[in-house]
């Protein structure tokens, strides 16, 4: 008996020995958060990891759908998965016996696929698949080609990609109006109107950061114009003051210190940082010279917001009473993004109990929505990005946020 009970003890040791040094070969990594940008042609899918992965992806027709199988990774507990936007029609999430956690993504119609790994939203990388008619599907089980910038020169005739971000959402209802109006609510349907009005313009393609009620940190919503790529970033938002006498729009962009303050942490992040657009990567330059890089971005950058929220702030002239007739200038970590021009515009102050009467009517909301527009469509006639349908209509190009930027590559 004593014998058996030895040779039990054995086993179980031999067993859980195996687990253990299976455990050490194969360390699991956590599937964070799972995440989609997308509209009626494209679609990012940015899944935030650990650590790398190895992975494989098959896809298939009927129904069009794209299987990631992700090898030693679990789903977080509590994982959200992304609703139907845009072609992606939805996101599932399983795990597999052997330790694997597969991941669908059921689309409109088939679509080509290819990856890339992006660190500069967490120390931590993100894999990015990106659906595009447009693209060549690549990958090796966890060893994507390079995929070369999104807005490399070798492309001709793209559309101009404008992130449309609706402020706050989900559990965050921003300011809240005398009759009850939330500004999450008010500035996703003007946000909505905008990017439908975008869209119906040849040359130009919006995507929502949000289209529901979300909630989305600052630097998710910059996230998600990173990878959309954005030309430009357009935060709306409705105002709020003690004094309910006051109303108007004003129009932000970041100030010189937020660019300070954003380049330092850049700086410090900058082994994890992913290419700045067009391909320039901090990674690999020393200290002083990823300094100067960075400051020229954001400085091409900053000039750029400005001239563009200009054009903006004098459009919404049209829609009423502007409170701040100068383009102003603050710290909003929404507006950091070192290599998107990006601007917040405040479109009236539900604070005021007649401004916010009129943020609630469709009316309103779609003139709101139009001013905008037109702001944005009057700036990239003048200032058409590289490579785009409008730069191509002018026969010129507006230069590359960052100098020297454009050379294809991860």
């Amino acid at each position: 008996m004593k014998r058996h009970v030895f040779v039990i003890l054995a086993l179980a040791a031999t067993v859980a020995l195996g687990w253990e040094r299976a455990a050490h070969a194969a360390p699991v990594v956590r599937l964070r958060a799972l995440s989609v940008v997308a509209d009626d042609a494209t679609a990012t899918v940015a899944l935030d990891l650990g650590a790398r992965a190895r992975y494989r992806f098959t896809t298939a027709k009927n129904p069009a759908r794209m299987t990631l199988t992700l090898r030693h990774v679990r789903a977080a507990p509590g994982l959200v998965l992304p609703v139907a936007q845009g072609v992606v029609m939805g996101v599932t999430s399983q795990p597999q016996s052997n330790g694997d956690l597969r991941v669908t993504v059921l689309l409109a119609r088939p679509l080509p696929a290819h990856f890339k790994w992006d660190a500069s939203h967490h120390a931590a990388p993100s894999l990015l698949v990106r659906f595009d008619s447009g693209a060549s599907a690549t990958s090796v089980d966890g060893a994507p080609r390079p995929v070369p910038a999104a807005h490399a020169p070798r492309e001709s005739g793209r559309d101009i990609v404008i992130a449309v971000d609706a402020g706050h959402g989900g559990e965050d209802p921003g300011a809240t109006g005398h009759g009850g109006a939330h500004e999450k609510d008010v500035v996703l349907a003007i946000a909505r109107l905008l990017a439908r009005r975008i869209n119906s313009e040849p040359g130009m393609r919006a995507v929502l950061t949000r289209d529901h009620d979300e909630f989305l940190t600052l630097r998710d919503r910059i996230h998600r114009a990173r990878i959309a790529p954005a030309d430009l970033f357009v935060s709306i938002h409705a105002d709020s003051i003690a004094n309910s006498a006051v109303s108007g729009s004003s129009v932000y962009v970041l100030s010189e210190h937020g660019a300070t303050n954003e380049a330092a942490r850049w700086l410090a992040e900058r082994e994890n940082a992913a290419d700045l657009m067009g391909g320039v990567s901090l990674s690999d330059k020393d200290k002083t010279l990823a300094s100067v890089l960075l400051d020229l971005s954001q400085s091409a950058n900053i000039s750029a917001s400005m001239t563009a929220a200009q054009s903006v702030l004098g459009a919404l002239v049209s829609v009423g009473l502007v409170r701040k007739s100068q383009v102003q200038q603050a710290g909003f970590v929404v507006l950091k993004s070192p290599d998107i021009p990006s601007m917040l515009v405040e479109t009236a102050y539900i604070s005021n109990p007649a401004e916010e009467r009129r943020l609630r009517t469709p009316a309103q909301q779609a003139a709101l929505a139009q001013a905008i527009f037109s702001g944005l469509r009057g700036y990239f006639a003048d200032n058409p990005p590289a490579g785009t349908r409008f730069a191509a209509g002018r026969g010129t190009g507006a230069p590359a946020v960052l100098a020297g930027a454009g050379t294809p590559g991860d």
